[in-house]
């Protein structure tokens, strides 16, 4: 039975949901406005709730709100209840768990070592686990959140540093994960033994900052220092005299797996993901798209926006036309309702619409970053036939995904992906309505992120949601098919 209150976004789940975003920064006077500022350069990776902790030099200070970031932390009477020379903050997407406040981070704990504040995008796949073995010792939770884990690790641990402690906590820890976290004089950052989640430190006329992307140094006039490596823990503090001192501890020498996707889709495209510019790599995605599923056509559409800086790609490599066939409308967010069954229909096109000038008459390609499900790319097949197109034909700059995410992603379960659900390529293409369908291979995605095909013996990159090649173990998927839905659900609610 559908529900009238359900957004487009629940309604129509064919897109990879975001992950979430991290911010932090040490020994700035408006710590707390420039948090803000960052979280709202890193709003596309978390459109549900936001929360900013400060640190006054006496107290903590907590704002946690549903919602987006400039619905709330642009509200002077906000920021200024979040003193202090020092910040984090954290942009959410929650999955099929609970959306409500207490689930919101940074969370904060009064702990032995003092208060501490944390934050993570990820999951740790042993999240459950460990959750379990905490409450049978006698731990209560307050929030549905694997984060709150990593408080109760920190709390538990008989080392006698907040930093030390938070490193004992961390190699508990399995999956993937980019941590923040702040104390009384420090803030600390820290990435997942392979890295698939990224993390940067950036520097602000001295003052250090940990942020999930480079836009987010970008938005405030902040250098990038570097990439916080894959298994590396760095330590920010604050001496008594002012200055303020950076030490790293590396807990891994794995090779660092960053994740693909944060190229093919989640990354701001004005970012650089571990040494690498996200808007070039998915132009490149394009030129191998045309190289490797060359088509007779007229014009190159984008589906907007993830497949724009593709689509240009194949426009340039292919000598076809590019214009701008769809429409976004941008003024559609996650929270328009939709009261009845009948309008539902009108869902794809309250997003998106086709420019008739552009589409009538002529062949079209149509340009994606990936396919999910499908049910989207069907809407718009017949959109842009209903606008006279002549000839579509579908080029996605990614492989098949054939295998569901544990490790912050959120995608429907293994036999919802339109990857599983048919025999071959032909049937897809049949099932979506398209005159052609192709996908880039992933030889053909890693050359245009890495340079190189993929070594299967020592893959550069983490890529199961393609190949199948899962990156660190699932624990608490053991003894349950990978696809189980009541454990899938469980995990979910739980990152």
């Amino acid at each position: 039975m559908s529900d009238p209150q359900k957004t487009i976004a629940e309604w129509d789940f064919d897109t990879l949901r975001e992950e979430c975003g991290v911010f932090g920064i040490l020994g700035h006077p408006e710590a707390a406005t420039l948090t803000a500022l960052g979280l709202h350069a890193l709003q596309h990776r978390g459109q549900e709730a936001a929360g900013v902790v400060s640190f006054d030099g006496r107290q903590f200070h907590s704002e946690r709100q549903m919602g987006l970031v400039g619905d709330h932390f642009t509200d002077p009477a906000i920021v200024k209840r979040l003193p202090g020379h020092m910040a984090m903050g954290h942009v959410r997407y929650s999955t099929t768990g609970e959306t409500i406040l207490r689930n919101v981070q940074p969370l904060f704990a009064e702990l032995e070592v003092g208060g501490i504040a944390i934050a993570h995008n990820g999951n740790f796949t042993n999240g459950l686990t460990l959750r379990r073995e905490i409450i049978a010792q006698g731990a209560i939770c307050q929030s549905t959140s694997d984060t709150e884990v990593v408080l109760h690790l920190i709390a538990r641990s008989k080392k006698k540093t907040s930093s030390e402690r938070f490193i004992d906590a961390l190699t508990h820890l399995e999956g993937a994960f980019a941590l923040v976290a702040m104390t009384r004089t420090k803030l600390i950052g820290a990435r997942d033994a392979n890295g698939i989640r990224p993390l940067v430190l950036g520097d602000l006329d001295g003052k250090p900052i940990f942020a999930s992307e480079t836009c987010a140094l970008d938005i405030i006039g902040a250098r990038f220092v570097r990439d916080v490596e894959n298994g590396e823990v760095v330590i920010c503090e604050t001496q008594p005299d002012g200055t303020v001192t950076i030490d790293s501890v590396k807990l891994s020498s794995k090779p660092e797996r960053v994740c693909l996707f944060e190229y093919v889709y989640f990354a701001r495209p004005d970012s650089i993901v571990a040494g690498r510019p996200v808007y070039t790599a998915r132009k490149r995605m394009g030129l191998n798209l045309a190289m490797e599923a060359p088509v007779e056509a007229d014009v190159v559409v984008p589906v907007p926006d993830g497949g724009t800086p593709a689509a240009i790609g194949f426009a340039q490599a292919s000598g076809i036309p590019f214009e701008l066939g769809i429409i976004r409308n941008h003024y559609v967010g996650r929270t328009f309702i939709e009261p009845t069954q009948s309008i539902r229909a009108f869902g794809v096109k309250l997003k998106h619409s086709a420019n008739r000038a552009e589409i009538e008459g002529k062949r079209v390609v149509l340009v994606d970053d990936s396919i999910v499900r499908g049910t989207t790319s069907v809407k718009i097949v017949q959109m842009i036939r209903d606008a006279g197109a002549r000839e579509v034909h579908i080029r996605v700059a990614s492989p098949m995904i054939y295998h569901s995410d544990y490790y912050g992603i959120d995608t429907p379960d293994p036999e919802h992906l339109l990857a599983n659900q048919h025999a071959d390529l032909a049937s897809m293409c049949r099932a979506i309505g398209a005159d052609s369908l192709a996908f880039l291979s992933i030889d053909g995605l890693y050359e245009a992120v890495g340079g190189a095909k993929r070594d299967p013996a020592n893959p550069m990159f983490t890529d199961h949601y393609f190949t199948g090649d899962y990156p660190t173990r699932l624990t608490d998927l053991t003894g349950r098919g990978k696809s189980d839905p009541k454990t899938i659900s469980l995990m979910r609610e739980a990152s």
